[in-house]
């Protein structure tokens, strides 16, 4: 029996000397070990496979045309709980990383819904409902989904019009993928935010308009942004921050334009008035 702890990170190379398994392909079947391997890969493939309520709906094996429970490993996979076949499932979201999950086992039997081939044609497939047998998917690092959520919205955006409206009109009508991650805060110096604040004096330090609303105790909305980011090193500092409107911070954490930079630290030199 093939055990690896859940969470861990191999490489393409890594998996198949482990499993003896094709180095390709999102269905993996080896006989040597006599398992089947599950490869969600989040960035390459065309199908939507999807965690929902502690349940990964897995796509099955076929890019084009109707799909076939008798095609590749699609009768291993929906015929598992008797054939003693060990199921594990990994997950991609960086290239050459493959994100072990877990063994896997039918959470319910297969079913079929409506999605588009690698021609753009609208297609029946397979749904694979299975479910971890240690009941939880691993946490992922949540710089791993905004990685993630970047490649994709590169790849939204390269799509013509006809070929977006294709996707998302015909796309399952199934609740959005949910999972647990992990992320750093930082605790802020309060003292630090409220400097900033009054320093600026209701008043952008960007854009230098007054801030867009007025807050429920009638003091002005501005944000406090660091301008040498936190996480990149920055101090939690007076002569690290600027208070500017919320379309500004969008701008900066988009833009980040060395002329702004530059503007803010020149803001974050003044001093805050007296009493």
């Amino acid at each position: 029996m093939i055990t690896i702890e859940q969470g861990k990170i191999l490489d393409n190379d890594e998996l198949c000397n482990l499993f003896k398994c094709s180095p390709q392909g999102g269905m993996r079947r080896s006989h040597k070990t006599n398992t089947l391997v599950l490869v969600s890969n989040h960035i390459k493939s065309i199908y939507e496979d999807k965690w929902i309520d502690g349940i990964m709906h897995y796509t099955g094996m076929g890019t084009s045309g109707d799909q076939s429970l008798t095609f590749g490993q699609n009768p291993t996979l929906a015929n598992s709980d008797s054939n003693n076949v060990q199921v594990h499932l990994f997950e991609v979201f960086k290239s050459k990383e493959y994100h072990y999950q877990g063994i896997v086992k039918l959470s319910s039997q297969p079913y079929q819904e409506q999605q588009i081939d690698e021609n753009g044609k609208k297609r029946l497939v397979w749904m694979f409902p299975v479910k971890l047998l240690n009941g939880t998917p691993a946490i992922i690092e949540n710089k791993t989904i905004e990685f993630l959520q970047t490649v994709r919205e590169k790849k939204a955006k390269k799509l013509y019009n006809n070929r977006l409206k294709m996707l998302v009109e015909n796309s399952p009508k199934s609740k959005p993928n949910k999972r647990k991650t992990i992320s750093e805060s930082y605790e802020r110096d309060e003292k630090v935010v409220q400097y900033a604040l009054r320093r600026a004096n209701g008043f952008c330090q960007l854009c230098d308009l007054p801030a867009p609303f007025l807050r429920k105790d009638d003091s002005p909305f501005l944000e406090v942004h660091h301008i040498e980011y936190l996480s990149k090193g920055g101090a939690d500092t007076i002569e690290n921050v600027a208070a500017i409107c919320p379309n500004c911070h969008r701008k900066m954490h988009v833009l980040n334009r060395s002329s702004d930079v530059l503007k803010l630290k020149e803001k974050a030199k003044e001093k805050l008035s007296d009493d």
